[in-house]
């Protein structure tokens, strides 16, 4: 990139990276308590994985760093173990070493070419997915908005936490988070230019600091980069670790392909997943080894680069200095930012990751995707986060796998004024010839498939039936196990005097029914290159 960068960009990047570091600082910190852990790590987190993406990553103006949506990942298996017996340091090491697996995960995937492990989450269990984030999100930031703190296990433990301790509220505590929220929410929707956050957090340190409000606050930050650190951990928190990570990477794959795609189109430029998965990997490495936690892409950082004028990747060098300027030489900046401050910032972005309109609009177009969405939904909602994923990529796959079992089958005819031979349901009208019926099977003919395809074949074999002629062009694939039911079915219809027909089979498909020896019972001449050829072929015989 050094050496095709152009000179005029550099104004713009320069600003656009002062503005996104108005928005990095904040968020940064909020999504490190998120997580569970210091919100120092928190911007030792954003200050590498800028750095990291820099060298690595192919996009021009794609944002890294910690993310609201997997903040609730990373506390859902770091809280847990330091609650075990742990401290703050503990917490650290853990997350750092979650950083470092999803980056060995992320890069070994880019090398394999795995990019397309994101399709494991449909739209349907992401969306109801992350609609069950925002509100676990929402549910475990509300006593820190309202100044108090509870414990609990899940999001019904939350729940009642939150509700037995409103007895508890810090009344200056919820006038700061409360109207930190209010701010933020009307300047994104009335004045979407203005920072809303910086405003926000500016507001409640002045506050605090004008009117000694008795409030929780983050305090001094360290000083200094953050140090180079080898994380240790025992070999049973490592598997369990491990296995988070794989949920983790998933969730960062997926978010990161799709904001990729929507800048990409923005900026006229390919979306390169492999390559973006072994960006993201060495981000993770970096913030890893440098006492951070795992990170993804985050749209709303992107978007605000982007709008500030963003042109490459300088705009988050510029962001990463910057932040480590303030680490050096003012880390009491943001002493007095208050913690319910920070909650508002969360609160915040969980309505942004909120869509409550895509789950609408599911209902009205496709209610067994909605069925699919709010039982992602409810998977992270009841079972916890990281099992909501494992929930969501389970029914991504049975949805597949029932499109298979039951894929669309249709009887066809030939409409009047209309070329070709068409599904009856759309067409009632449509000629048939006496004897003949056309039947069409969308689907690849698989073990899951073949007792479906035999019995509409049986139902389809009526008194008077002739030819049943198979419209093979959407069967994309035949096994062996379809293959052992056509030769019996083949020999149960000819029993019955009836022929099983195929017409438009691909080439591949029919060499592999070649190589299966179905031809020794399905005369070879029981295969058209076309409906039309078959329609006359039968003609022909039948009169």
């Amino acid at each position: 990139m050094v050496t095709t960068y152009e000179k005029k960009w550099l104004p713009r990047d320069l600003i656009a990276g002062i503005v996104l570091t108005t928005l990095l600082v904040p968020q940064g910190m909020a999504y490190a308590e998120l997580a569970g852990l210091p919100p120092i790590t928190g911007l030792y987190t954003s200050i590498l994985c800028l750095l990291a993406y820099f060298v690595f990553g192919p996009s021009k103006v794609l944002v890294l760093g910690p993310d609201s949506s997997l903040g609730p990942m990373i506390a859902a298996v770091v809280v847990p173990m330091v609650m075990a017996g742990g401290d703050q340091e503990k917490a650290v090491a853990l997350a750092s070493v979650l950083a470092l697996l999803v980056g060995i995960f992320m890069t070994v995937a880019a090398v394999a070419k795995l990019g397309f492990v994101a399709d494991l989450l449909s739209h349907p269990t992401q969306l109801g997915y992350v609609n069950g984030l925002a509100v676990t999100i929402l549910i475990g930031q509300l006593p820190k908005l309202f100044g108090f703190s509870t414990e609990g296990d899940g999001l019904f433990d939350d729940v009642k936490g939150f509700v037995t301790g409103l007895g508890d509220t810090v009344p200056a505590a919820l006038a700061i988070g409360a109207g930190g929220l209010a701010v933020i929410l009307v300047l994104q929707k009335f004045l979407p230019k203005v920072p809303a956050i910086l405003v926000a957090v500016v507001g409640a340190i002045a506050a605090v600091t004008i009117w000694d409000l008795d409030v929780a606050v983050v305090g001094p930050l360290p000083q200094g980069f953050p140090p180079l650190t080898i994380p240790l951990v025992s070999l049973d928190e490592f598997g369990i670790l491990a296995a988070a990570a794989v949920g983790i990477t998933l969730v960062s794959v997926t978010d990161t392909i799709s904001t990729a795609s929507t800048f990409a189109e923005r900026n006229g430029q390919e979306v390169r997943g492999n390559q973006e998965m072994a960006g993201i990997g060495a981000a993770n490495l970096a913030a890893g080894l440098f006492q951070g936690f795992p990170v993804s892409t985050s749209g709303s950082r992107t978007a605000v680069a982007f709008a500030a004028g963003a042109k490459t990747q300088v705009t988050g060098l510029v962001g990463a200095a910057a932040i480590t300027l303030m680490l050096l030489f003012v880390p009491g900046l943001l002493k007095d930012m208050p913690q319910p401050m920070l909650a508002a910032v969360v609160i915040a972005a969980s309505f942004g990751l909120a869509d409550i309109k895509g789950m609408v609009r599911l209902w009205r177009q496709r209610r067994m995707e909605f069925m699919l969405a709010l039982a992602a939904f409810v998977g992270v909602a009841v079972v916890g986060v990281l099992p909501g994923i494992a929930v969501a990529v389970a029914l991504s796959v049975l949805n597949v796998f029932r499109r298979v079992w039951w894929p669309y089958r249709a009887v066809l005819g030939k409409p009047a004024g209309v070329d070709g031979y068409h599904d009856l349901q759309q067409y009632p009208d449509g000629a048939q010839l006496p004897g003949l019926v056309m039947f069409r099977f969308d689907a690849p003919l698989i073990f899951a498939n073949a007792r479906t395809f035999r019995e509409e074949i049986r139902h389809l074999a009526q008194d008077g039936t002739r030819w049943i002629l198979v419209a093979a062009e959407p069967i994309t694939d035949v096994d062996t196990t379809a293959a052992d039911m056509l030769e019996e079915l083949d020999e149960e219809l000819n029993a019955k005097g009836i022929s099983l027909v195929f017409a438009e089979m691909k080439n591949p498909v029919k060499q592999k029914i070649d190589r299966y020896g179905l031809t020794r019972t399905i005369d070879p001449a029981h295969f058209y290159p076309t409906l039309d050829d078959a329609v006359a072929a039968y003609e022909r015989s039948h009169g």
